[in-house]
């Protein structure tokens, strides 16, 4: 009977402990979910990241009127490790994928990654990586830094194996609002973006393998149209418009920069038309949209003040009405076909691939003005076909008439630039020290272009050691500053 009695008292122990561990599980925290639910949310944060106003200022496009700038006037200081939180979304649904066996989101995690970390370290040098979102399951909260040669290679090791893990797919890619699940336009946007890495590398080519570029191009599916770039697509819904709709800030000081309306005029390119309204004088002028004179920026290089004295007089441009009145505008691009012809034409007058350089500028030249086309809906008459066949005829424009290697580099970084307003975040600005000075960004005598920024003040709080350790490696102790230059450009 005691043996009975102490059976039963140990299974109603066991009941009870189940039970109290099933009491101790918040059905409002789930800790497994599906990846798609988590791909969703990346996705909409990873294409709108690196935008906003702030590259367009040092990019010389937009200028200030009722105050300082620091981006126009390359005053920035510390930047922000916020990415890493939503690597933290990425790392668990890289985790959720291999849980329930669909390797289809560890690609894509993968192809995140890379992204963010490429960002991340061209923004700062030395970055946490190998051992970084590694605290839920090893309880590391203070990372060490790689140096930046090892965040690049690791990068192009990510995304190596992205691109094998989807050729090895063929299901479709549920929660997905870039391709609608579709495998083949997720494949070409990953190895576009492997070739965009390494030709940020191409002043290292012979520190870091850059033998599969070739291989790429020959070998692997690549973006063929406008249609196929890597865009988000904005809907005229609640948590779903254009990030810049109804925005306030379009309706204070700022203004077009004098530097990009005058390159804009001198290649007569009717994406000036698209990006910018007339100045309120050639308005009351009755100039019409496509005269080129309607159009007038601000002086970068001069103080704020000058500047909103011209504005106030009318002879300045602002903003495009469409950038803050339309609920869908135009999609993000994180890497478009017209950037990834771009990348080819620089890559084939380097020697890399083999290919006819004329064919893929001017392709990337007709697809910049076709995606204009078919999203700036009222100012498609201007960027059709023949006004693009027209342009590239320009003997300014014209790959053609290009002499040396050098006029036809200038005429490949120009055309990224020209097509990057509100688009591709600080490409150009990473192309300008990559290519020793293309396009030129005017400013203040004596002012100088950073190269990086400062790091987060939360980093020497927390993870003080290692910081100092990694800013003592490259560039000295003490030296966190934003003019000092990272092993990329070295």
């Amino acid at each position: 009977m005691k043996n009975i009695l102490v059976i039963c008292l140990l299974l109603v122990g066991l009941s009870s402990c189940q039970n109290l561990e099933e009491m101790n599980i918040n059905p409002n925290l789930p800790t497994e979910t599906h990846p798609q639910l988590l791909l969703t949310k990346i996705e909409w944060d990873a294409f709108r990241a690196y935008r906003g106003t702030s590259p367009l200022y040092a990019l010389k496009m937009l200028v200030q009127t009722d105050g300082e700038n620091a981006n126009q006037y390359y005053k920035w200081d510390r930047g922000s490790y916020g990415p890493y939180a939503v690597l933290r979304d990425v790392s668990k649904m890289i985790e959720e994928g291999e849980r329930i066996g669909e390797p289809s989101y560890m690609a894509l995690g993968k192809f995140f990654r890379a992204y963010y970390f490429y960002n991340l370290t061209l923004t700062f040098g030395d970055v946490p990586y190998s051992a970084a979102l590694k605290g839920e399951l090893e309880q590391n909260y203070q990372p060490i830094y790689d140096s930046q040669k090892a965040v690049f290679e690791g990068i192009l090791s990510e995304l190596k194996e992205a691109s094998e893990i989807l050729e090895e797919e063929n299901t479709i890619i549920a929660g997905d609002i870039i391709y609608a699940g579709d495998i083949m336009g997720w494949r070409k946007l990953v190895n576009a973006f492997r070739l965009k890495v390494m030709l940020t590398l191409s002043e290292k080519e012979g520190e870091v393998s850059l033998s599969e570029f070739a291989s790429i191009y020959q070998n692997e599916p690549l973006m063929e149209n406008v249609e196929e770039s890597g865009q988000l697509v904005f809907l005229d819904q609640q948590d779903n418009r254009y990030p810049d709709f109804n925005s306030s800030g379009f309706s204070s000081g700022m203004y077009m920069d004098s530097t990009f309306v005058q390159r804009l005029q001198d290649r007569e390119d009717p994406r000036l038309f698209i990006y910018c309204t007339q100045t309120k004088s050639a308005k009351e002028a009755g100039k019409a949209i496509d005269d080129f004179t309607a159009y007038e920026g601000g002086d970068p290089a001069a103080p704020y003040a000058e500047v909103n004295e011209k504005a106030t007089e009318g002879n300045v441009s602002k903003v495009n009405d469409r950038y803050h009145r339309d609920p869908v505008n135009e999609p993000y691009m994180l890497l478009g076909y017209s950037e990834q012809q771009l990348i080819l034409a620089e890559a084939t007058i380097k020697g890399w691939i083999s290919a006819d350089v004329v064919e893929l500028y001017e392709s990337a030249v007709k697809a910049s003005f076709k995606f204009y086309e078919m999203y700036a809906e009222n100012y498609s008459s201007f960027v059709g076909e023949e006004a693009a066949a027209t342009y590239l005829a320009k003997p300014i424009n014209n790959f053609s008439m290009a002499e040396s290697e050098e006029e036809q580099l200038q005429l490949i970084i120009m055309q990224k630039y020209l097509q990057s307003f509100f688009q591709l975040g600080w490409t150009s600005f990473y192309d300008h020290h990559r290519t020793g000075g293309y396009p030129s960004f005017r400013r203040p005598a004596g002012v100088e272009i950073p190269y990086r920024w400062i790091y987060p003040q939360s980093e020497y709080n927390y993870n003080a050691s290692n910081v100092t350790e990694a800013i003592s490696r490259q560039f000295g102790e003490g030296n966190d500053q934003i003019n000092k230059m990272t092993w990329w450009l070295e």
